[in-house]
């Protein structure tokens, strides 16, 4: 496994199929990893039918809906004790489009964090209504100016992130559970001095099904932002 994908997944039977067909007619020799959280909707099973047709579909069953973050943080732990030297997360909803696989993965040369980015040059969103547009950019200003982090595209969770990178950082040091995940991560990161790399993608609303994001996630991540950076002003 020399690069591994992981798509965190609930309630997403629709999406999933497409998806890996995607990522299998682009020919990259990359492992999928899918962490379902018991989804009613039958994901699951799809996904398991998915592993018997390719075999580099690795599926990964959870309990119920624990988080985002810790899906996360499970695939990274299944990619990593398999020797992955790239991994990759997205959504699987075709909001991250895997034809930016091949722009990420070669910009990972160069980087030790690769993020697709919807606020670089080439960059941008689709059929998004003006009040998430403004939630986006006011939520990525506010990490941004907080925290002091330099990327553009603080909350995107298409990335790549190199080997060493995630084996350096400790994931359980990783405490939020949610969208906030994705900052706490870049923090960190930031803080470590890696190379962190943007690569423009176009963002397009999902295809499939509801969005997960709640209004509750939205104060989880802006709690997480001052904790982090409390937190940061007490190790200096």
């Amino acid at each position: 496994m020399q690069t591994a994908i992981i798509l965190p997944t609930y309630n997403e039977r629709e999406n999933v199929p497409q998806l890996v067909e995607e990522i299998a007619r682009l020919a990259l020799g990359a492992d999928v990893i899918i962490v379902d959280d018991n989804s009613p909707d039958g994901t699951g099973a799809v996904a398991d039918a998915l592993r018997e047709t390719y075999g580099w579909v690795h599926v990964l069953h959870r309990a119920g809906k624990l988080g985002l973050g810790t899906a996360y943080k499970d695939g990274m732990r299944y990619a990593l004790a398999r020797g992955a030297e790239r991994i990759i997360t997205m959504d699987a909803d075709f909001s991250h489009h895997p034809r930016y696989l091949p722009d990420i993965l070669a910009a990972s040369e160069r980087y030790d964090v690769v993020i697709g980015s919807r606020y670089v040059p080439g960059g941008g969103t689709a059929n998004w209504p003006l009040s998430r547009v403004l939630l986006s950019w006011t939520a990525n200003m506010v990490a941004r100016l907080v925290l002091g982090l330099q990327a553009h595209d603080c909350t995107a969770g298409f990335r790549c992130y190199r080997r060493h990178v995630l084996t350096a950082l400790d994931l359980e040091r990783i405490r939020s559970n949610g969208y906030s995940f994705l900052v706490e991560m870049l923090f960190y990161c930031q803080q470590a001095g890696w190379r962190i790399g943007e690569v423009p993608i176009l963002f397009e609303d999902r295809r499939q099904g509801v969005s997960k994001i709640s209004r509750q996630e939205i104060y989880k991540a802006a709690l997480t932002v001052f904790r982090l950076r409390l937190a940061g002003g007490a190790e200096k």
